[in-house]
This record gives C-alpha cells, sequence and structure tokens, in this order.
C-alpha cells in the first residue's frame, strides 16, 4: 500500500509540475492549478509533506499578516541554511499549499522546514493529512462576513484544527483577547508588545475598538489600546487578564521601518537573567511589526541566532502587494492589500501626505475578495479627508468607494474614478513627477490583475 502511495504521489507530482511548466511557458498568474491537478491524482498528495520534512512543519494562520508573517518566517530560516518548502505567493487553501509543494519540492530528496500559510477557515482540513509541530495565530479581526462569519465562529474553526493534534505547539499574539483561549490544553508561547512609541509623519491608532467582549460578557478593559482591540488588556468583572508574553518586545515606529527590542528570559530554570534583543525590521506601520515579532519568535523559538535574524530582516523582500515597494518609469510605487476594516485603517495610518504624490484604491467583489463590501464603510477613510492630492478610485466597486470618499469628507473635486484597473494604474503611474511616490491600496484579485501587468518592475 505504501508503494502505491508513493507511486501516485509521484505521479501527481511530475503532472503538477509539467501543468506549472505549461503555465509559465502561457504567461499565466494562476498558483493553485497545479495543485488541484496533484490533488485529483492523489487525495493524500499533502500527506507527504510530514514523510519528507526532517526538522518542523510550521503553519501560520489568522485574519491579517499571514502571507507576511510567513514570508518573513521562511526567509530567516533559509539565511539559517535551512531548505524550506513555502507557499510564498500566498494561495492558502488546500490547492494553493499542494501547489508549493509540487512546485518547489525536489523529487526524492527532504527538506529540513515547511512553513505553510493557512486560511483560517482550512485549516482543520490541512491537518487531516499532516501532522504539524508549530502554528502561529496572529490576530483575529472581522473579515469577509459572506465567508468566514463572526470572530468566534473562526476561533472555533482553529481550534477545531487544534483538537486533532495535542502534542502541537502554538504561539500566539498575546495582545489579542479573541486568541486568549486558543488552545489552553496545548503547549502555549505568547508574543507581545508593552510599549509602542511612534515617531512617524502619520497618525498612530485611534480608532474606536471592534466590539469584542470578555467571555463573561462583561467589557474589556485597557491599559493601553494599540489598534481595534489589540492592546493590554483586563476585565473587571473576572479574573481574565492579558498573557504575560514569553517574548516580550518594545517598538518604536518609524515612517519606513521599526525597530524592536525584545526582553528575553535567557534562564528557564531560574527565570532571573533576562537580555535585550534589537531588532531593524525593513517593513511600514505596527501591524507589521506585529508581523516581524512573530516570526522572530517563532525564529528564536527554533534555536535561530539573532544575528542571522537581523541578516535575514535587512534582506528581506515584501511580497508583491505586502507594502512592497518598487520603481516603474522612473516612479516610486507602494502596494498595500486592503482587505478588511482594521487593515485597511491601519495602511490609512501609514500615509505620509508628504511623501505621497497620488493615492490609488482599487476594490473590487469577487469571491476571493468577499462579496460583501460593507466594511468601507467601517474603515476610517476619515484619515483622508485632509489629504492634500488626488486620489483616483478603480475596480468593479468603485463608485461604491467614491459614494464612501465623500462621505468621508474628502473634496470630491480631487476624487476621479477609472473603472478599468489597467489604465487606471498606468495613468496614475505616469501623472505624478519622476522620484515621487504612488501609493495603491488594492483588494486580493486587484492585487492579482495587478501582477499580470506590473511584472517588468526596475
Amino acid at each position: 500500500m505504501e508503494t502505491m502511495d508513493k507511486l501516485s504521489f509521484y505521479s501527481a507530482l511530475f503532472t503538477a509540475k509539467a501543468v506549472n511548466s505549461g503555465l509559465h511557458l502561457m504567461k499565466s498568474a494562476g498558483t493553485s492549478l497545479p495543485g488541484v491537478v496533484a490533488l485529483k491524482i492523489s487525495k493524500n498528495f499533502l500527506s507527504f509533506l510530514s514523510k519528507y520534512c526532517e526538522k518542523n512543519i510550521i503553519t501560520v494562520t489568522g485574519t491579517n499578516g499571514k502571507t507576511t508573517t510567513s514570508g518573513l518566517l521562511a526567509h530567516i530560516l533559509k539565511t539559517a541554511k535551512n531548505s524550506v518548502l513555502h507557499n510564498e505567493k500566498g494561495a492558502n487553501m488546500l490547492s494553493g499549499i499542494a501547489s508549493s509543494l509540487a512546485v518547489n519540492y525536489k523529487p526524492f530528496s527532504k527538506f529540513d522546514y515547511a512553513v505553510l500559510e493557512s486560511d483560517e477557515a482550512y485549516l482543520t482540513k490541512l491537518y487531516d493529512y499532516i501532522k504539524v509541530n508549530y502554528l502561529l495565530v496572529t490576530n483575529l479581526f472581522r473579515d469577509q462576513l459572506d465567508r468566514y462569519g463572526e470572530l468566534d465562529t473562526t476561533a472555533k474553526k482553529i481550534q477545531q484544527a487544534i483538537d486533532k493534534n495535542p502534542e502541537l505547539k502554538i504561539f500566539i499574539n498575546a495582545d489579542d483577547p479573541m486568541l486568549y483561549e486558543l488552545g489552553a490544553n496545548n503547549q502555549r508561547i505568547f508574543y507581545g508588545f508593552e510599549q509602542i512609541t511612534y515617531k512617524t509623519a502619520t497618525a498612530e491608532s485611534l480608532a474606536p475598538a471592534e466590539a469584542v467582549n470578555c467571555s463573561c460578557g462583561s467589557d474589556l478593559v485597557y491599559e493601553q489600546r494599540y489598534y481595534a482591540h489589540i492592546g493590554k488588556y483586563h476585565c473587571e468583572n473576572c479574573s481574565k487578564k492579558r498573557i504575560e508574553p514569553d517574548y516580550k518586545a518594545s517598538a518604536v515606529i518609524y515612517d519606513n521601518f521599526s525597530e524592536i527590542y525584545i526582553n528575553r528570559i535567557n534562564d528557564n530554570k531560574t527565570h532571573n537573567l533576562t537580555t535585550d534583543l534589537y531588532f531593524r525590521v525593513p517593513l511600514v506601520g505596527l501591524y507589521n511589526a506585529y508581523n516581524a515579532l512573530a516570526a522572530i519568535s517563532v525564529a528564536l523559538e527554533s534555536g535561530i541566532s539573532p544575528y542571522l535574524i537581523q541578516q535575514a530582516l535587512h534582506s528581506y523582500k515584501s511580497v508583491f502587494g505586502r507594502a512592497e515597494k518598487f520603481r516603474y518609469n522612473n516612479r516610486e510605487v507602494l502596494v498595500q492589500l486592503i482587505k478588511n476594516p482594521t487593515g485597511a485603517s491601519e495602511v490609512l495610518r501609514t500615509i505620509n501626505k508628504n511623501t505621497c504624490a497620488k493615492l490609488l484604491i482599487i476594490i473590487n467583489d469577487n469571491y476571493a475578495d468577499g462579496r460583501d463590501v460593507s466594511w468601507l464603510w467601517d474603515t476610517d477613510f476619515e484619515l483622508l479627508k485632509d489629504y492634500p492630492n488626488n486620489i483616483v478610485i478603480s475596480g468593479i466597486r468603485a463608485y461604491d468607494m467614491a459614494v464612501r470618499m465623500k462621505y468621508a469628507g474628502f473634496d470630491t473635486e480631487k476624487t476621479e474614478v477609472i473603472e478599468d484597473i489597467k489604465t487606471a494604474v498606468f495613468d496614475s503611474i505616469n501623472s505624478i513627477d519622476e522620484d515621487e511616490q504612488l501609493l495603491i491600496m488594492p483588494t486580493y484579485t486587484a492585487l492579482l490583475e495587478m501582477q499580470k501587468f506590473l511584472k517588468h518592475k526596475e
């Protein structure tokens, strides 16, 4: 039976690789088709991850930051001379993960680590096939209610996956109260920030907290709230309070990078010797500081030296659309994916009005974006009320976005709607002066469309 399974696996593997080669010849941007084919040929295709992984399989899930966090972690592990299998393009359902295995796995070899970003709803299905060593959970926010439901529904889906593996070690954002009870019967390692300092030209987060109550039903009280419901919290009605982080950090947020200082226990027996580790993260915004802290915590726990971690952070290249900067026709372009109120609001807070010459917002409502665009009204677009430059709006729901900007108080005379995405992107790039910056904020399928015609970057 094992021989038959292996034959089935390699048949699926080579067929999927051929499909991927065909996609490249046709210049197609499809990321999941090889995986779809592989799973059709071998239903247990993903189970071979466990057979060929020498060290640890690490899964990353949560509402925001999965792609950046897993990308940072995979790059750190590679910098430390490990072979790593990673679904780096962000395709995080079963077919996408199978595609990464099919495309990147070298036949008849083994690899050290697998770093797998997983959609929250598909995590439990993934765990049917592979035994995972680590799970990293970034956060839980309201996201695509038509697909996921409310926050407690998403938390239950993640817990169902955890229940399948009692030996799973879980890394948890201590500052998110929605994650407080997650994996309570497993070994848990917490990371979080004690202090955030802003040294930016932009606004720090002052948005109203999302409606998250204690499990006892009472309101949570915040000593410090960093954004949305993320912060240092406690309940005055019961004993629930933020769990003390194992990796306790402070952050200084600048316009184009962050500094992270981690206070780490050095001696697990006496707990009386600590050391401060310093890391410079070349990514914008507090949300990316959280992503970096999560990846750094797993790397340190995996025995990677702080020196190698900093080397990796210095050389890290952003995934397309995740705070990625590039030059096109001698203009600087910054692409920031948006998909829900919290993530979009935090991106808006990183806009430096002194350097951003024009803003392009692209809103689609395809299945992968979420059909329900009511999240636009929960996003803090009021931050753009006094934005001095023009804003171009594009995508399937461009006119919904234009109405939202009107109600946000932005000058309608400075708003231009260009429904066709390609036209909007190139018109926006060409309308700014050389060495000025264009910020593009697309939803997911708009980002995929942009990838097709922005491949040849300077």
